[in-house]
């Protein structure tokens, strides 16, 4: 039943809490002598402000009644008391209660306006100079454009939070820029959804076929669409998609198409004689990766040099013996610089890998290793007995001055390192490895170790199978098993999924098991019962540390959302003693296991002496405490602990189950896999592959034996639209003369590509 809307008015009394980021604040609200407390997004607001709110009562199980707001009109102060109750209280640099005092005593109900209007006049204030005038104006101006600026936006509900993004991006000149385009909203950085700043075009009284409409209305189907991996599209289909959601015609697109590409807003690169577009950081990401490959590759030709005595002292020292491709990879790491290295489970990566490293080193070279996750890097740190970091961490993430994340390193100042190693390629897409190949100085020996056959990067692009592909890159794939690693039917029922084969579901003495189940509700009985009983009983496993449930969807009664809710209440069921925090999707507890689903640069992390910034997608965790009072939970990821407002608990989901893409890079003592229903194109063969390689000791799938034999039988790789490879390679290459394009003819289909406001929940790539 939906609540009546309910309107306050009252004078900020206390802020109790405030984040800067996201705008959200807890507040105390004088109504006409009630106290009220006020939760929501309502943006940087500051003791004395008047508030007029529209929302609703909610009661909350430790604070009581709250008034949660969703719109709000704010009024600067305008008595006497409260306008200096509001300076005091910080909101404007420079002027704590002292200045504000006699600040007011001179101006009195006038200050505000004054200091808006005619900042100079400050300097008649006995104690501030003229460049302490100069810089309380600049200050004031900042936060008298801020205030307009979410005035503005909130007319059309529109979260403070887009406000204050793009006053980081346009600074003062932000609401005559809007004015001017509303759709800037829709760019990087900022990434406000189309359809809310079509509607303050629409009020603007901007044409339906404005080249500004167009334009920004093709790009947001481009950004939609790298969240599927396309790091650009095909023009037909693009056309098709945008004319129908925009309602222009096909000439009115071509010629915003042709203005965009005239502008740099859009690029376009042919391939096989069709046209892809590309929005410009991806189309220059991926120019960028082929131009400094070769550069890379020419510049680390071979060495006339025959390692084999080197490689020799390292199976002596070792006591290994080498087969003929790890020897071939470790020669032509340390000859070339330049290479890929991989393989399958069981296969020697490691080993090659360790030795390699081992070389370098006893030559006097320094090794960085790097790694996309957390987990991978941890689990790359475990493997070789060195440290290991994030890619973001390695890079060192940093924002410019408008607000825009970058990185430290970079050109100018590129990693200090004679050898670079990155694990995981295959998570890695093109945007990341432009960073880090900016940061690559010329010289530096790059060692590339992924798994081609594991799914590719969440984020766009098809990097570590175009690199293999292209040719251009020496590769070498290690494919002989070890007899230690046949031993396990984890690694040989992967070679043979990745080979077209069916698994052995027969065998049950040891580390893969198989359990035929046809119905939903027995299939998830068995799981909680695996999860929580048997294997804890029989492996001595714990249910959130050791054991991991995967799944190919999110939805669906085997899906992660559904049985990540059965699985807390058995595993963690509520208690007096466990505090709560109630989220839109999931309730959240002390003890629960969770996982970051979205990059996070900013939060403050602490391991013991250490502190770092970021917690990055994939990154899994465990809630160690909840502060009601405070509006925080605290999450401790790997040994990183980090304090989270409630609000930013958006971006963590309860991880007790999770999809198979989420858990790349991952590997865990036990996975349990359910195989049955969901949708058709979700079981293929490479994601089959995947999941039975997150397992380290311990495979259980669940299911029927038709369905796990026509994951192996659909080899439908994820494939994505990207030209990298092209590029690598030199072919068709036509990327900065563009024929100012008509009404071509529309490419038949387009299946696989968002539909500009789709669901993107099973949704697959098309054949690139």
């Amino acid at each position: 039943m939906e609540q009546d809307v309910l309107h306050i008015e009252g004078t900020v009394e206390n802020v109790l809490f405030k984040n800067e980021s996201n705008g959200y604040i807890v507040l105390d609200l004088d109504a006409g002598g009630e106290l009220i407390t006020v939760v929501g997004e309502l943006g940087d607001i500051e003791e004395g402000e008047s508030l007029i709110l529209e929302g609703s009562y909610t009661t909350h199980r430790r604070f009581g009644t709250q008034f949660r707001a969703v719109y709000c009109e704010r009024k600067l102060p305008d008595t006497v008391v409260n306008i200096e109750k509001y300076l005091a209280s910080g909101a404007i640099k420079g002027i704590g209660p002292g200045l504000a005092r006699r600040i007011v005593a001179v101006f009195g109900a006038d200050t505000l306006n004054i200091m808006e209007n005619a900042p100079h006049r400050l300097s008649e204030i006995k104690g501030i100079s003229a460049a302490k005038c100069e810089e309380i104006a600049g200050e004031a101006k900042k936060l008298f454009s801020l205030r307009c600026i979410m005035t503005f936006l909130s007319q059309y509900d529109i979260r403070s939070q887009f406000a204050m993004k793009a006053y980081r991006k346009f600074g003062g000149d932000t609401m005559e820029l809007l004015k001017l385009n509303p759709y800037l909203l829709c760019g990087d950085s900022i990434e406000l959804d189309f359809r809310k700043a079509d509607s303050i075009a629409h009020d603007m009284h901007i044409s339906r076929n404005d080249d500004k409409r167009v334009i920004a209305g093709i790009q947001y189907i481009l950004r939609s669409n790298t969240s599927l991996g396309h790091s650009c599209l095909p023009l037909e289909s693009l056309m098709q998609i945008a004319t129908k959601a925009l309602g222009v015609s096909e000439s009115d697109f071509y010629s915003s198409y042709n203005a965009a590409l005239d502008d740099d807003e859009l690029f376009e690169f042919i391939k096989n004689e069709r046209e892809y577009v590309y929005l410009p950081d991806y189309y220059y990401a991926e120019r960028f990766i082929a131009d400094r490959i070769h550069i890379l590759r020419d510049f680390t030709s071979p060495e006339d040099f025959d390692y084999d005595d080197l490689i020799n002292i390292e199976e002596e020292e070792h006591n290994i013996r080498y087969e003929k491709k790890q020897r071939q990879a470790i020669t032509t790491a340390v000859s070339r610089g330049l290479m890929i290295l991989t393989g399958g489970p069981g296969t020697g990566k490691t080993t090659t890998l360790n030795a390699i490293i081992s070389i370098f080193e006893k030559r006097g070279m320094r090794v960085l290793l790097a790694a996309p996750t957390g987990r991978a890097a941890k689990r790359m740190s475990d493997l070789t007995d060195r440290d290991a970091k994030t890619i973001h961490r390695l890079l060192e993430v940093v924002y410019d001055a408008g607000g825009k994340l970058t990185f430290a390193h970079n050109e100018n100042n590129p990693l200090d390192c004679d050898v670079l190693v990155i694990d995981e390629m295959s998570m890695v897409d093109v945007l990341l490895f432009e960073s880090l190949l900016r940061a690559v100085r010329l010289g530096c020996r790059l060692i590339m170790v992924g798994d081609s056959d594991q799914l590719p990067s969440v984020g766009a692009g098809n990097l570590l199978r175009d690199l293999i592909d292209s040719k251009v890159v020496p590769v070498t794939e290690l494919t002989e098993i070890f007899r230690q690693a046949r031993q396990s039917c984890i690694v040989t029922n992967a070679h043979k999924i990745v080979a077209g084969e069916y698994p052995d579901l027969t065998q049950r003495r040891s580390d893969f098991f198989f359990f035929k189940r046809d119905d939903y509700e027995q299939a998830v009985r068995l799981i909680v019962d695996l999860a929580k009983r048997r294997l804890p009983k029989a492996y001595n496993y714990s249910p959130t540390d050791d054991i991991q449930i995967l799944t190919p969807s999110r939805k669906g009664t085997v899906g992660s959302v559904e049985l990540n809710k059965i699985l807390q209440n058995e595993i963690n069921p509520p208690g007096d003693a466990k505090p709560e925090y109630k989220s839109y999707v999931y309730t959240f507890r002390v003890g629960d296991k969770v996982m970051q689903t979205r990059n996070n640069y900013d939060i403050v992390w602490r391991r013991g002496d250490e502190q770092g910034t970021g917690i990055y997608n994939g990154d899994i965790g465990k809630i160690v405490n909840i502060n009601p009072p405070a509006m925080t939970a605290v999450i401790d990821f790997d040994g990183r602990v980090a304090s989270y407002p409630f609000d930013m608990l958006s971006n963590v989901e309860l991880a007790y189950a999770i999809t198979v893409h989420k858990s790349q890079g991952c590997e865990f003592e036990a996975v349990i896999m359910p195989v049955l229903g969901g949708f058709e194109k979700l079981f293929y063969r490479n994601l089959l592959y995947t999941a039975v390689t997150r397992a380290k000791k311990l495979l259980i799938l669940i299911g029927s034996e038709e369905k796990i034999n026509s994951m192996v039988d659909n080899n439908r790789r994820t494939k994505r639209y990207t030209c990298l490879r092209n590029m690598l390679t030199g072919s068709d290459d036509a990327p900065f003369i563009h024929a100012h394009h008509t009404n071509n003819k529309p490419e038949e289909g387009g299946s696989g590509i968002l539909a500009f406001l789709a669901e993107k929940e099973g949704k697959d790539s098309d054949n690139g």
